[in-house]
């Protein structure tokens, strides 16, 4: 299943059309403004109350929206919906884009490990090659892999979605580590969901990511 982008965007947002249906990982990209003269501009996250929200449309069956608020200096709730999923455990995590769109994929643990590529790889801005290209787990306190609930964890280990017997997965996090403003914002980071289970840190890595949605500030 090719991966998918979601845009995170101020409710006035409007989505350009995708990226030629040639390529084997498709993106949108983020236009905000009004009608045919709309112009990209920053995602603009409010003091006191903020509020950021991510759709996925694309080609691809899986869509979902995730909506993300965070009051004063408190902890984030994300609100998951996701439909178009294998039913079962999906692996659900935040990952780093910061721009280092110059970095290029030639050292040995990057051809050599297959499995965990979409993991290993989501630090990187670089979309060019979709969920391949954004980096690893959004980590910026340098800790291993590990369970939401863990002390020990990435910033970005929120765990696993459950998609139902429709496919449909509907979760609420809340979370202290991913806040929408300061140092550690999120803003400008990606989500990611995975084709399988996360391990939380306790074995196999996740599988190939099927959708991922940048969020971009």
């Amino acid at each position: 299943m090719a991966a998918q982008t979601f845009l995170l965007a101020p409710p006035a947002a409007l989505f350009a059309a995708p990226s030629s249906s040639a390529r084997p990982f498709h993106s949108l990209r983020l236009v905000a403004g009004h009608g045919s003269a709309a112009a990209a501009r920053a995602l603009v996250v409010a003091d006191a109350t903020k509020k950021a929200v991510a759709v996925l449309k694309g080609t691809s069956e899986v869509e979902g929206v995730v909506t993300l608020t965070q009051e004063d200096d408190g902890p984030t709730t994300v609100n998951v919906r996701i439909t178009g999923l294998t039913p079962g455990l999906h692996g659900f995590h935040l990952v780093s884009v910061d721009l280092l769109r110059s970095f290029k994929y030639t050292t040995p643990w990057f051809v050599k490990m297959t499995t965990a590529l979409f993991i290993l790889q989501h630090e990187f801005g670089d979309t060019t090659n979709g969920c391949i290209s954004t980096g690893p787990h959004f980590n910026p306190n340098n800790l291993t892999h590990g369970a939401p609930e863990d002390e020990v964890r990435h910033a970005g280990d929120l765990g696993n979605v459950v998609a139902n017997a429709e496919g449909v997965a509907e979760a609420t996090i809340v979370d202290s580590q991913i806040p929408l403003s300061g140092p550690n914002s999120v803003v400008g980071r990606a989500f990611v969901v995975h084709e399988l289970e996360d391990d939380l840190g306790k074995g196999v890595p996740s599988s190939t990511c099927i959708p991922c949605f940048l969020l971009f500030s």
